[in-house]
C-alpha cells in the first residue's frame, strides 16, 4: 500500500469512527431510529479496498462501536450471506452488492449514463466518471476507465469529499444558499496535497468562481498529480442532478489542454444525457 493510500485509509477511518460515534447521540430520544440497525450499517462499512478482511477488533476500532456489539453485527450479517468468516477474519461477501442494486437499478442516470461515458472515455482517452452528492460527500454512480490515475480505485459507491474534487465543487455551486452556508458551517477541511483549500473563505470564493463559470477545474487538490474538470447535469426540468467530469494526469494534459479540449466534449456529454433525463 502506497503512503497516499495509507493516508486515505486512515482518514476514512476516523471519519466511520466519528460518525459511528455520535449517531446515537444525534438521535437519541428518537423512538423510531432503529440503533441496531444504523450500528450493522456502520460495521459493513468498516469494510473497503485497504481493508478487506477484519477482526472483531479492528471494525471496533474503525467504527467506534464495542466488541459486543461488532461481534453480535458480524454474526447476524454472516447468517445473512453478507459476511464471511475465516480464522477469525470476517470478509463482504457477494450477496452484499444487493444493497446497492436496487438503487443503481431504479436511477435513470445510472442506468443510462454509461454508454455516453464511454463515448468521451474513448474520443479523449481518459477516465470520464458521473456522481451525486450525498451528505458532504460525492458518491460514483458510473464510470469509464481508461487508466487507473489515483493510488485508490475508484468504482461505483466510491465516496470522496466533495470540497476537494471536481464533481464535488460542481454540485456544492448548486446547493441553495442556506444548504451551503450549513455545509461550510460544518466541513472540516483536511489538505490531501498541498494545493487542497483548506480554509472556508477561500473554498467560498472558489464555489462561486464555479458556479459563474459553469465548471470546475481542479489541478491537484486531491492526490498530486490528478488534475480533473466536472461539469453539472441537468434532467428536463433543469434540476442538476449529477456531476460528471474527466480526469488525467498532469503530465498528460496542461489545465489549457482541459478547457479547450477537454470540456467541449464534457458539456456536450452532459447535455445529450440530461436530455434523456426525466424530470
Amino acid at each position: 500500500m502506497t503512503e497516499s493510500a495509507q493516508s486515505n485509509e486512515g482518514r476514512e477511518q476516523i471519519q466511520i469512527a466519528k460518525h459511528s460515534s455520535g449517531f446515537a447521540e444525534d438521535h437519541a430520544g428518537d423512538p423510531n431510529f432503529m440503533a441496531s440497525l444504523a450500528r450493522g450499517l456502520q460495521v459493513i462499512r468498516a469494510f473497503s479496498e485497504h481493508r478487506r478482511n477484519l477482526t472483531i477488533s479492528q471494525v471496533s476500532q474503525t467504527t467506534g462501536l464495542s466488541r459486543a456489539a461488532v461481534r453480535r453485527c458480524l454474526y447476524t450479517l454472516k447468517v445473512l450471506g453478507y459476511v464471511g468468516e475465516d480464522s477469525k477474519r470476517f470478509s463482504l461477501r457477494p450477496q452484499v452488492l444487493t444493497l446497492g442494486h436496487a438503487y443503481l437499478s431504479s436511477t435513470p442516470l445510472a442506468v443510462v449514463a454509461q454508454p455516453y461515458l464511454d463515448k468521451v472515455s474513448e474520443v479523449l482517452h481518459e477516465s470520464c466518471s458521473a456522481a451525486s452528492l450525498d451528505g458532504d460527500e460525492i458518491v460514483y454512480l458510473c464510470r469509464s476507465a481508461e487508466t487507473r490515475i489515483m493510488s485508490i480505485s475508484l468504482l461505483v459507491g466510491t465516496r470522496l469529499p466533495a470540497y476537494c474534487t471536481s464533481m464535488g465543487q460542481v454540485l456544492l455551486s448548486q446547493l441553495p444558499r442556506d444548504a451551503l452556508e450549513e455545509y461550510f458551517a460544518r466541513v472540516r477541511l483536511v489538505a490531501r496535497t498541498e494545493r487542497t483549500i483548506t480554509s472556508v473563505p477561500e473554498l467560498r470564493t472558489q464555489i462561486d468562481k464555479v458556479r459563474n463559470a459553469g465548471y470546475a477545474l481542479l489541478d491537484q487538490e486531491l492526490e498530486a498529480g490528478l488534475r480533473s474538470i466536472a461539469v453539472p447535469v441537468r434532467d428536463g426540468r433543469g434540476c442538476v442532478v449529477a456531476a460528471i467530469n474527466v480526469s488525467t494526469h498532469a503530465s498528460r494534459a496542461s489545465l489549457d489542454d482541459m478547457q479547450t479540449q477537454f470540456l467541449p466534449p464534457l458539456k456536450a456529454c452532459a447535455d445529450a444525457l440530461g436530455s434523456v433525463l426525466l424530470g
